[in-house]
């Protein structure tokens, strides 16, 4: 028997009115994989993570976390996965300790102080969210994600605006993560970060998967080829269809 992906979308499909944003996409991500979803600004890569963490419905298909319909039992399906979005919402008047436990509580369980020594906070961690950078926020919404050591982490351009030591050590942590199991689906516009540590990159192009390749087949300056090459393609193909 196959094993179950830890993240599947089937067909899916979104709109808002008369603009497309994603377009009957179709792909698996199989337990243990650390993929880059890449695209151009308004590729439909937030769209699509958004449908898989349950904020948004899909016109037509499903999204899967372990097997489980994110819209159908989207409770179930948020006890598989940690989730930092485009733009975290974090309780401005707790600390970060303070949220963090809250966090905690909610799903039963999770080492607070290692989740801050991963994000670097242990110095503020007591000084309320509300005077933190944006920077702090971010690093704060990732110990969030990672707290209670989910099977499935989902990351919209989350390591946008971390420090340099702090970028390292998430990818470092994100890295021994996968390695014991944990599946991460990465979106970022930035392809170094993909190089530095995705196992397989998908492309998103005007709402369309229009490349999924392993990391490794593609070498340092191929990503950036690839990039801009399917990127062409597919400028041609919405020409065409118009």
């Amino acid at each position: 028997m196959s094993e179950t992906p830890a993240i599947r979308f089937e067909a899916v499909h979104k709109s808002y009115g008369r603009v497309v944003a994603v377009r009957r996409v179709d792909l698996s991500v199989a337990p243990g994989e650390f993929v880059g979803l890449i695209g151009h600004n308004g590729a439909g890569k937030t769209t699509l993570l958004r449908m898989l963490m349950g904020v948004l419905h899909p016109n037509e298909g499903r999204v899967l976390v372990q097997g489980v319909d994110v819209h159908a039992d989207p409770v179930e399906a948020r006890r598989h996965m940690g989730a930092v979005p485009e733009e975290p919402a974090i309780y401005e008047y707790l600390t970060a300790r303070e949220f963090l436990e809250f966090v905690a509580e909610v799903r039963g369980g999770g080492d607070v102080g290692a989740a801050l020594e991963l994000a670097g906070l242990h110095a503020d961690a007591d000084r309320l969210v509300r005077e933190y950078s944006q920077g702090m926020r971010r690093k704060t919404a990732l110990a969030a994600a990672v707290l209670a050591d989910p099977a499935v982490l989902v990351l919209d351009e989350a390591l946008n605006g971390l420090d340099p030591p702090s970028a390292a050590r998430v990818k470092a942590h994100l890295r021994a993560l996968v390695d014991r199991g944990t599946t991460v689906l990465l979106s970022t516009h930035v392809i170094e970060t993909v190089q530095a540590v995705a196992d397989r990159v998908i492309m998103l192009a005007h709402g369309r998967v229009v490349a999924d390749e392993r990391a490794a087949d593609l070498g340092e300056e191929g990503l950036e080829r690839l990039f801009l090459d399917k990127l062409a393609q597919s400028v041609q193909a919405g020409s065409g269809e118009r």
